[in-house]
């Protein structure tokens, strides 16, 4: 016997096709990346790092012009990434483009020095204070090893190690105030400040010394909460005294 619409169960044939799930399709691949891209991208940062070094220990000269080919030709690399890193240069003020030649290194001049140290103090200088009222005293120990790799670096002479580990000190410090941009602000003014001066005149291993010293004295007006002796500390650390702001490699 026929089922009919009474029965339990009774499904019209009708509609039992159209109720039946569709059959699955295979869904297309996902697209692959090129593997040369995060390959590319480690070549440029490679040469990024090594050009700022080479402009922090005065290998790149302040007015000189550099060709992207015969960089490459230094660094064992192809012009591409060269050019991109010099590009990133470009937009942080460090180098200049040279229509047809290459890259020029920008240094700046006193003024510079000063007026950059003047906006780094107005700008660093109050968060600092900030920190020193509202932060524990023994969160300023974690701040320790950074100051120490500061003098570490000083103490040879390594101009490119140093800026790096100054730029790291002060990244951290700052970090503190939970505030991105400003860490990233701060940071871009930090690099325009350590470009060399269009003089020539870099800091002996003396000043680099004395200049990560300042880092340990900062720390310790600050665990006290000696905020006198932290405004006096970072001012004069900054540069913002045009006699201090030469250099360039706080």
């Amino acid at each position: 016997m026929e089922p009919t619409r009474l029965d339990p169960g009774y499904q019209d044939p009708r509609y039992a096709a159209a109720e039946r799930p569709a059959p699955r399709t295979a869904r297309p691949p996902l697209p692959v990346r090129p593997r040369s891209l995060p390959e590319r991208h480690s070549v440029r940062a490679q040469v990024l790092a090594a050009l700022r070094d080479a402009l922090a220990t005065g290998e790149l000269e302040p007015g000189e012009t550099y060709s992207a080919p015969a960089l490459a030709e230094r660094y064992g690399t192809s012009p591409t990434p060269v050019r991109e890193a010099m590009q990133r240069l470009v937009s942080e003020g460090a180098v200049e483009t040279v229509p047809n030649r290459g890259f020029r290194v920008a240094g700046h001049s006193a003024r510079d020095a000063a007026e950059l140290a003047e906006v780094r103090a107005a700008l660093e200088v109050p968060a600092i204070l900030r920190l020193a009222r509202s932060v524990p005293p023994e969160r300023w120990d974690e701040l320790s090893p950074l100051a120490e790799a500061t003098v570490t670096a000083a103490s040879v002479g390594d101009r490119a190690a140093y800026a790096e580990a100054d730029r790291g000190f002060h990244r951290a410090l700052l970090t503190l105030t939970g505030n991105r941009q400003l860490v990233l602000v701060a940071e871009d003014l930090h690099r325009k400040s350590q470009t060399p001066a269009a003089q020539g005149t870099r800091p002996g291993t003396a000043q680099l010394l004395a200049d990560a010293l300042e880092h340990a004295a900062l720390l310790d007006a600050l665990r006290s909460g000696d905020l006198v002796a932290v405004e006096r500390l970072a001012t004069h650390h900054l540069g913002a005294d045009p006699d201090r702001a030469e250099h360039g490699y706080r």
